[in-house]
């Protein structure tokens, strides 16, 4: 196999192919990585990361974003630093 997109299945530690082929694409920047050489993937996203740092810049956005369920079940995401003055709001409009 030369130049044909795999399909894996993340797993804990390690991976499952699904559909043969030599690499997968980082999920961050894009760059094809070799299955031989892929060391960092997230199995809750099922993302493939070429390297600590892509899978660090992934992270950090994941902890950025929160998910708060407003009154009518609709989800919201907002960003972490904004969280204590939409609580502060919601209080208020209470009051």
């Amino acid at each position: 196999m030369q130049n044909k997109l795999a399909k894996l299945k993340y797993l804990p530690n390690n991976f499952e192919v699904i559909e043969d082929g030599d690499h997968v694409v980082c999920a961050i920047s894009g760059k094809k990585i070799l299955l031989e050489n892929l060391t960092y993937w997230n199995v809750d996203e099922q993302e493939a990361y070429f390297s600590y740092i892509e899978a660090g810049v992934k992270r950090d956005n994941l902890k950025k974003r929160v998910v708060i369920f407003s009154s009518d079940r609709a989800s919201k995401s907002i960003a972490k630093d904004s969280l204590k003055s939409f609580f502060q709001e919601q209080y208020l409009k209470t009051q």
